[in-house]
């Protein structure tokens, strides 16, 4: 049974149960700041669980795609080297809300893996919940009795906290679970050892395959429980361990969709599947990687340096090494692999299909930068291998093994075995406390602790008024206090609220409110879990009043005009450049605008200039905004309207329309397009293959930055006495300003030249050494080149030459190679002591180094310093 067989079944079986079937949200995360990544198939959920929403249908499947490679749910290490650990991963499950409960769960598991699937019920392990003192759980006797309908009762294992109670995170729904496991061992080898004391023993063959998990109560920030109004089910089915068991594999990555991916990489590589562990290792780590990538690109997130963008650029990384170390391959081959990925999981992931060029590029671009690193890397290796070997010291310092890991990508064990090949060690110690410095400095600025929330009121729907209105009459619903950063806030919740939350890349509205002569500002806006927060510093006296709550008119308008002004560029991207340009991101902040969009090459002067020369012409033609909310997704699709990358949409949309101009958006807007005023783009640039962005201004503040370029303008034209040909008069100035620049370089060569004659006439023989010291006014710079063109002519030079240029001084040695290994000299050695009395710092490598400093009377007691040594 192939993976879609396996996959569409599991749907089917619950449809014919009353489960809508719903796609997959997103796997990159826009509105939750607690999660990156969608880590379990419960995450699009949450708000349902949390009693944010309340949900259309109270019966849900799907196969949810998710990634876990950050935070507590960290399995990166592990991926590739064992054979079931996945970045990326298809969660399978089936959800109640509200509806039914413990025995439906149960049965329904127990039809689909015996019935449907045909697992021999003889490999099949359960476990419940065996309670749990402290927080006063009792045993799950309720799931006990209903599995002894379908398992014989030695086949039930009670299990503890750790393994059997799910908790979302350190506050939050939770409750007991019921795991299916399955022995997958050989006959010979059941007979051997039982199953049942396997289970939850981490064997690669007696494995988890389905977790029930029944929702019912909340942990509070004291960690505490307390039960939910109502309870949920919530279940978990890894499709990929699930088709190993139903394909009769030992491995995850020996079933048709992994084994059709490592085939193509061993046809780019020409290193066979099942030869060596540490071939196999890479090839999994690739075949693994190559899909995680790809879908992150096509829900959003394109690789970068930071957040969620930072993990996606590490998987790849990872990927590369391994094809690179392992497989010697030092040309792409993630991008041509990413079009197997499409071919064979793009019918049930659409989503992969219509970004297959964005993919196949984006991916292509990082390899060959990451290539470039490598090389980098490798190179920097190969100059700290030669200076400690010139030091005789025979193990690299952590620090270095740590900048080599962190700047280039280098791994421990690559750097190792370059170090080896060197005989040389690594200091493994001083490694691993760089590491976790780096490691507690990230925890540090992303911590973040939230009490519980106090509830002041009861409300079934926080309600948005504001497109409507800017200022309302509000009750505070709940609250509760934050620390971040060690700072301190409160984010507060309305019964309904005129400030736009954050939000399909326009920022959150800021404003306050207000109640018995007591003034709070509210300094953001955002969504959580389907709730409107607003951010304040203190909280009112009187949570429990009447507040009048009033947005910052001037910013909200000024964020309207640039998020209306970004439907408008994109109508005119798409007229000048063709109907591929796709927004791909975006920010609308009250002074600017940030548009991201799929494009192959520059835009061009000229088509900027059309670009926006379309935009203002819809602006003066002051077209008026259609608004249609709650509008089916399908009308709206009909209409023509374009759909946002990476948006979860739900089955009503709004749809904004300006003219021609037709998008699904949430965000805020003008009335008609003359509010926007004026827009002007500042910039035009790549953010990755594939990708460029426009950067650009409207309203008041494109006429401050008019208004200042014409100032300057005036005032340049003014230092030329008004002159009628400006442009003309700066371009003479500047081909003046070239000449007399070529005639100062020539008059300081002339000069260098003789100041070079003068110092060989000053060379001293002692010794077998040729000795030079002086000072002279030349920079450092100019006096690098005179001594390398020295120890070209003079035979076991040794020089130090003091230099003094514009109030600054330096200090630099050179010494022939056969002096450093007969007298053991050391150039940078030198210069570091001397350095001190220039009141300076430098280094350098043995034959030649230099320093700079602030104090030029010091230069002869420097040089005084270094004719001692000698």
């Amino acid at each position: 049974m192939k993976i879609e067989e396996i996959r569409n079944q599991f749907l089917s079986f619950f449809e014919e149960k009353e489960h809508t079937i719903v796609p997959s949200a997103p796997m990159v995360i826009k509105d939750d700041p607690t999660l990156m990544f969608t880590n379990a198939g419960m995450v699009p959920f949450k708000e349902y669980f949390l009693g944010n929403a309340i949900a259309k249908n109270k019966r849900v499947t799907d196969t949810q795609k998710c990634l876990r490679v950050s935070g507590k749910h960290n399995d990166l290490d592990e991926v590739g080297v064992d054979t079931y650990h996945h970045t990326m991963f298809e969660m399978l499950g089936n959800w109640s809300f509200g509806d039914y409960f413990k025995e439906e769960a149960i049965e329904w598991a127990w039809e689909l893996l015996t019935g449907v699937y045909g697992i021999d019920k003889d490999n099949l392990y359960v476990t419940i919940f065996e309670g749990d003192k402290k927080d006063g759980v009792p045993r799950d006797t309720e799931s006990y009795n209903f599995w002894k309908k379908w398992i014989d009762e030695d086949r039930i294992i009670e299990a503890d906290k750790k393994d059997n109670f799910w908790e979302m995170g350190e506050m939050g729904p939770c409750g007991p679970c019921s795991e299916i496991h399955v022995d997958i061992r050989s006959d010979e080898e059941k007979k051997k050892v039982s199953g049942k004391s396997l289970v939850n023993k981490d064997h690669p063959q007696v494995i988890e395959v389905w977790n029930l998990v029944f929702i019912q109560f909340n942990r509070k920030a004291d960690g505490s429980l307390e039960k939910l109004p109502a309870t949920h089910i919530d279940t978990g089915m890894g499709l990929e361990r699930l088709a190993m068991v139903l394909q009769g594999k030992q491995s995850n990555y020996d079933i048709d969709l992994f084994q059709t991916l490592i085939g193509q990489i061993v046809k780019q590589s020409g290193f066979e599947y099942g030869k060596s562990e540490t071939t196999d290792i890479a090839l999994r780590v690739i075949a693994d990687h190559v899909r995680a990538i790809a879908f992150s690109i096509s829900d959003g997130q394109l690789p970068s340096n930071t957040g969620a963008g930072y993990v996606i650029r590490r998987i790849l990384r990872r990927a590369v090494r391994y094809g690179y170390q392992t497989l010697k391959m030092d040309e792409p081959f993630l991008a041509p692999l990413s079009k197997t990925l499409v071919k064979i999981m793009g019918d049930a992931f659409p989503e992969l299909v219509d970004n297959k060029t964005l993919i196949e590029n984006v991916i292509r671009e990082e390899e060959l930068s990451f290539f470039k690193t490598l090389d980098h890397g490798i190179k920097r290796i190969e100059v700290i291998i030669q200076d400690l070997n010139k030091q005789n010291v025979k193990e690299i310092p952590g620090d270095q093994v740590f900048e080599l890991y962190d700047t280039f990508g280098f791994p421990f064990d690559l750097t190792e075995l370059m170090a080896r090949e060197a005989g040389l060690t690594l200091d493994q110690k001083g490694f691993e406390k760089a590491l976790q410095v780096q490691k507690d400095r990230s925890r540090s600025a992303t911590s973040m602790k939230t009490d519980d929330w106090s509830e002041l009121l009861k409300d079934d729907k926080e309600e948005f008024v504001g497109y409507d209105h800017l200022e309302a009459e509000v009750k505070i619903t709940r609250y509760r206090k934050v620390e971040q950063k060690k700072k301190t806030f409160y984010q507060l919740v309305f019964n309904f609220t005129p400030f736009y939350p954050e939000g399909g890349g326009q920022v959150g509205d800021k404003g306050y409110i207000e109640a018995n002569g007591e003034k709070i500002s509210i300094f953001d806006t955002k969504k959580e879990n389907n709730l409107i927060i607003h951010l304040v510093k203190e909280l009112p006296k009187d949570p429990t009043a009447t507040f009048k709550a009033v947005v910052d008119a001037e910013k909200r308008g000024l964020s309207a005009a640039n998020h209306s002004a970004t439907h408008l560029l994109h109508h005119a991207l798409r007229s000048v450049l063709g109907d591929h340009v796709v927004q791909k991101g975006s920010l609308v902040h009250p002074d600017y605008l940030r548009f991201d969009f799929s494009h192959f090459s520059k835009v061009t002067d000229e088509e900027l200039e059309k670009i926006e020369g379309i935009v203002n012409n819809l602006i003066r033609e002051n077209s008026p905004l259609t608004e249609l909310r709650n509008t089916p997704i399908k009308e709206a699709q009909e209409l023509g309207a374009m759909m946002l990358f990476g948006e979860k949409y739900g089955d009503t949309v709004r749809v904004i329309k300006f003219g021609d101009s037709i998008e699904l958006c949430g965000g805020t807007h003008v009335p008609n397009t003359g509010n926007i005023g004026w827009f002007k783009i500042t910039s035009e640039g790549s953010v990755a293959s594939g990708i460029r962005r426009i950067e650009a201004i409207s309203n008041v503040t494109a006429e401050k930055y008019m208004n200042e370029k014409l100032s300057i303008l005036d005032n340049v034209n003014a230092l030329f006495k008004n002159t009628k040909n400006i442009v003309q008069s700066v371009q003479d100035l500047i081909d003046s300003n070239n000449q007399m620049q070529k005639e100062l370089e020539r008059i300081e060569k002339e000069r260098a030249k003789n100041i070079k004659t003068e110092l060989k006439k000053s060379i001293v023989a002692k010794d077998g050494i040729n000795f030079l010291d002086a000072i002279v006014p030349l920079d450092g710079g100019a006096i690098k080149d005179i001594l390398f063109q020295l120890k070209g002519e003079v035979t076991n030079l040794f020089a130090v030459v003091g230099g003094e240029s514009d109030g600054k001084c330096t200090l630099s040695v050179i010494i022939d190679e056969e002096l450093v290994k007969s007298k053991d000299f050391h150039a940078g050695n030198i210069v570091r002591s001397a350095a001190k009395h220039i009141q300076g710092g430098g280094g350098g490598q043995p034959f030649f180094a230099t320093a700079g400093g602030k104090n030029p009377d010091g230069l002869k007691a420097a040089i005084e310093e270094v004719k001692g040594l000698i």
